[in-house]
């Protein structure tokens, strides 16, 4: 399918240094790999740093790690693979390969659907990886081939386009994980589920309808848009109580069009609105926890080295 998506102002960061041993660190706590058991998934934070070692076999890495992130966690705006996309970046560097975007972005989905098993499509690894404001076209993808037989998505940047960007974003304050509402759709249209083939040809249609509307600023045709994108994917899976009640509350003060702004069952939402004080308000009546920045000309994944002994840091954008 097709989607339009942008960045946000957060950012996941892994820094990567030389040391002793191998140490995981973050704002938490550290851990010290010593035995390739270690490497095995143990249902924490560091499972993200341990699959991307276990894809490049570093069971032998002498370096500390460390991640950090400003992205809410479990909002719907891809919190874990912009982790990914930071340390996979960074940890890539560190020993010498060298991967374009594409490529990046492929890696990234592989290891969070193989390594970290967890049920995702292809946008948050693009956007996590090439940043700004894009068109996205996954059209061929759809059926998950191997890593290197798998095409490329097309990326069409359209923030030279935009001056101003009217939407607000809207945390709930509610986690989900989004692999958990992806699965069953994903099954469904494997099956071949009528209703939800329908569902997703017509949301790519309204994606390309989408990306002339923003290019010509025609932010009615946009709202109206985004509309019939939140009627379509909550006729198939229940975006969520407070989703919808917020959307809902956002539609009446201002917005021209409002959906969800991540996988559904909590996370976050957002509104097109040529009035977003009174919008902004409005929900924070309904129980927005934060509201989050846009970042349409951010740069994806970014890398700084510290010093020139070749210690580094890796930065990185999240999507929409």
């Amino acid at each position: 399918g097709s989607l339009v998506s942008c960045s946000i102002a957060e950012r996941a960061t892994a820094t990567i240094v030389p040391a002793d041993q191998l140490i995981l660190a973050n704002k938490t706590g550290e851990k010290v790999l010593k035995w390739e058991n270690d490497f095995a998934n143990q249902g924490d934070y560091f499972d993200i740093v341990r699959s991307v070692l276990r894809y490049f076999k570093l069971y032998d890495l002498k370096a500390k790690i460390a991640i950090d992130t400003t992205i809410p966690e479990q909002a719907g705006l891809a919190g874990s693979t912009a982790v990914i996309a930071a340390v996979l970046a960074a940890v890539s560097t560190y020993i010498g390969k060298s991967f374009n975007r594409y490529f990046l972005a492929e890696l990234n989905r592989t290891i969070e659907l193989n390594y970290m098993k967890c049920q995702c499509g292809y946008q948050d690894a693009y956007m996590t990886t090439f940043g700004g404001l894009n068109y996205l076209d996954f059209r061929g993808k759809e059926y998950y081939k191997d890593l290197h037989n798998e095409q490329y998505a097309t990326v069409e940047n359209l923030a030279e386009y935009v001056t101003d960007l009217p939407l607000v974003v809207a945390h709930t304050g509610i986690k989900h994980h989004s692999g958990q509402f992806h699965k069953p759709l994903r099954e469904r249209w494997l099956e071949g589920d009528p209703a939800v083939v329908k569902a997703y040809e017509d949301i790519t249609a309204i994606a390309r309808e989408g990306k002339k509307a923003i290019i010509n600023g025609d932010w009615k045709q946009l709202g109206y848009l985004m509309n019939e994108n939140h009627r379509i994917q909550d006729s198939i899976a229940d975006s969520g109580e407070q989703n919808n009640y917020m959307i809902r509350i956002a539609r009446e003060n201002g917005a021209l069009g409002a959906k969800l702004a991540g996988a559904g069952g909590g996370g976050t939402i957002i509104a097109l609105t040529l009035e977003p004080e009174r919008t902004k308000a409005a929900l924070l009546r309904a129980g927005a926890d934060c509201f989050v920045e846009l970042a349409p000309y951010a740069p994806g994944v970014t890398v700084e080295y510290l010093d020139e002994l070749g210690d580094l840091e890796v930065a990185v954008g999240t999507d929409e």
